[in-house]
C-alpha cells in the first residue's frame, strides 16, 4: 500500500521549516566568515528550527508564549557563552551582534511559520547585508556630519510625524488645494533631494564630475549651475570640469521629472516618458559629440600635486540642506500658489492658461509646476498630453534661466559648451511632442 508522506498531519508545513531552515543558514554563513563569532551554520540553522517549532507548537497548543519562552532561553544561551569566553579567554569582542543576529534569526523562523514566509525571507537578507557589510556601513556613519544627520531627522519629521497628522480633504479655489496632497509633494521632493545631497557628500572628488553633476541634479540644478559657473569664472582651467557637472545636472532634472510623474501619477508617463527620454537622448548625444575628450578629462580628480584653489576642485559645490524647516514650507507655498495659479488660468483661458503658467513658474522652478499639472491631471482638468507640453515648457523656461546664469555668473566659455546641450535636449522634447503627445 503506497503511503503519502505529505498527507500526514504536519507535514504540509515543511515547506514552511525549509524557508526558516534557510534563513539560519544564510544568516549563519556570514557569520561563519567572522572568526570572532561564537556561532555559525549550524547554530544559526539550529536556532532557526527551534523558532519555527516553537511558532509551530505556540499555534497547536494555542499559547503564543511559547515563542517568548524561547526566544528568552537562546539569547540567554548566546550570552552565557560570550560571558564564558570573555571571562576564561580574556576576549574584546561583546559579541553583541552576533546575539542580535541569534534573536533576530530566533524570531524570522518564527515568523515564517506563521505565513509570513516571504516577508521573513526578505527581512533575512536586509539583517545579513547589514552584518555583511559592516565596514562601509561605519564609513557612510563617519563621512557623515552633524547636519547631515540633522538632515536625515528633519525628514523624518516631515514624512511620519507631519503628513500623518494633515487632513485629505480637498478646500480654496477650484477644490485645487488640499494640506496632505501639498505636505505629500514636500515629502516627495525632500526625499528626492536628501538622496541626492546624501550621495553628493558620500560620493566626494573621486567619483567625477559627471557623478557629481548628477547628485547635485538631484538636489538642485539651479543651485548646481550657479556654484560651478562662478567657479569656472574665478578659474578658466576648471570650465571643463564645471561644464560636465552644469550639463550632467540640468540632464538628470529630466529623469527626476519622470521618477516624480511615475509616483503621482503613473498614466501620464505614456506621453511624458517618452518626451523626457528623447530630450534627454538628444542632449547625451550632443555632448558626447561635441567635447567628449573635454568631458573625459573633466571627470578625472586633479593631480594630487595641485591643490585645488577653489571648492569645485574638490568635487563639492555648496548646497545647503534640502530638508529645513524653512526649505519645505518654502516650497509648500510655492506649490499652492502655482496649483492655483495653473487651476485659475486653466479656467479662464483653457489649456493655454496652464502653458502659460509654467512659462512663468519655470523660470524659477520646475518641480512646483509639474507637480500642479500631475495633480490636474488626477483631477480631469488636463490630459496626458496637456501635461507633456506643460512640463516641456517648464523645463524649457528653466533652461533658458540657468543659460542666463551661465552667461552673467560664468563665462563665454562655459556658455558655448552648455548652450548647445541644453538647447539639444529642448529641441529634442519638442520634437517628441509632435509624435507622442
Amino acid at each position: 500500500m503506497d503511503i503519502d508522506w505529505f498527507s500526514e498531519p504536519g507535514l504540509e508545513r515543511l515547506p514552511e521549516f525549509l524557508t526558516a531552515l534557510a534563513i539560519g543558514l544564510l544568516i549563519g554563513l556570514e557569520r561563519e566568515r567572522n572568526p570572532a563569532a561564537k556561532a555559525g551554520l549550524r547554530t544559526f540553522a539550529l536556532v532557526a528550527m527551534a523558532g519555527a517549532a516553537a511558532a509551530t507548537l505556540a499555534g497547536v497548543l494555542e499559547a503564543p508564549s511559547i515563542i517568548g519562552a524561547g526566544l528568552v532561553a537562546v539569547t540567554f544561551t548566546m550570552i552565557a557563552a560570550y560571558y564564558h569566553h570573555h571571562e576564561v579567554l580574556h576576549e574584546s569582542d561583546p559579541g553583541t551582534t552576533t546575539i542580535a543576529a541569534v534573536m533576530v534569526c530566533f524570531l524570522l523562523a518564527a515568523m515564517a511559520m506563521t505565513g509570513l514566509a516571504r516577508l521573513a525571507a526578505m527581512l533575512a537578507i536586509v539583517a545579513t547585508s547589514l552584518m555583511h557589510f559592516k565596514a562601509e556601513l561605519h564609513g557612510v556613519a563617519h563621512r557623515l556630519e552633524r547636519r547631515d544627520l540633522v538632515s536625515i531627522l528633519q525628514f523624518a519629521t516631515v514624512a511620519f510625524v507631519a503628513l500623518p497628522l494633515l487632513p485629505d480633504q480637498a478646500f480654496g479655489p477650484y477644490g485645487a488645494l488640499n494640506l496632505h496632497n501639498l505636505w505629500f509633494m514636500v515629502v516627495l521632493i525632500s526625499g528626492v533631494s536628501l538622496s541626492g545631497y546624501a550621495a553628493l557628500r558620500l560620493a566626494g572628488r573621486e567619483h567625477g564630475a559627471v557623478l557629481l553633476g548628477l547628485m547635485g541634479g538631484l538636489v538642485s540644478s539651479t543651485a548646481t549651475t550657479l556654484a560651478y559657473s562662478r567657479y569656472a569664472r574665478n578659474d578658466s582651467s576648471l570650465t571643463s570640469l564645471a561644464a560636465t557637472v552644469v550639463i550632467a545636472a540640468n540632464l538628470v532634472l529630466l529623469v527626476r521629472l519622470t521618477v516624480l510623474a511615475a509616483v503621482v501619477a503613473p498614466a501620464t508617463l505614456t506621453v511624458l516618458a517618452p518626451v523626457l527620454a528623447t530630450a534627454l537622448a538628444a542632449g547625451i548625444a550632443v555632448a558626447g559629440l561635441l567635447w567628449p575628450r573635454a568631458a573625459v578629462m573633466a571627470s578625472a580628480p586633479p593631480p594630487a600635486a595641485s591643490p585645488p584653489a577653489h571648492p569645485a576642485a574638490l568635487g563639492m559645490p555648496h548646497i545647503k540642506n534640502p530638508v529645513e524647516l524653512q526649505a519645505a514650507l518654502g516650497f509648500a507655498a510655492l506649490y499652492a500658489v502655482v496649483l492655483l495659479l495653473t487651476a485659475w488660468l486653466v479656467d479662464v483661458a483653457g489649456n493655454r492658461g496652464a502653458y502659460l503658467a509654467a512659462l512663468i513658474s519655470g523660470l524659477t522652478d520646475v518641480d512646483a509646476i509639474t507637480l500642479s499639472s500631475l495633480k490636474l491631471y488626477g483631477m480631469g482638468t488636463l490630459t496626458s498630453a496637456n501635461v507633456a507640453v506643460t512640463v516641456v515648457l517648464a523645463v524649457a523656461a528653466n533652461s533658458v534661466f540657468k543659460l542666463g546664469v551661465v552667461w552673467f555668473a560664468g563665462s563665454a566659455g562655459l556658455f558655448r559648451r552648455c548652450a548647445p546641450v541644453m538647447c539639444a535636449a529642448g529641441i529634442g522634447a519638442g520634437v517628441a511632442l509632435v509624435f507622442f503627445a
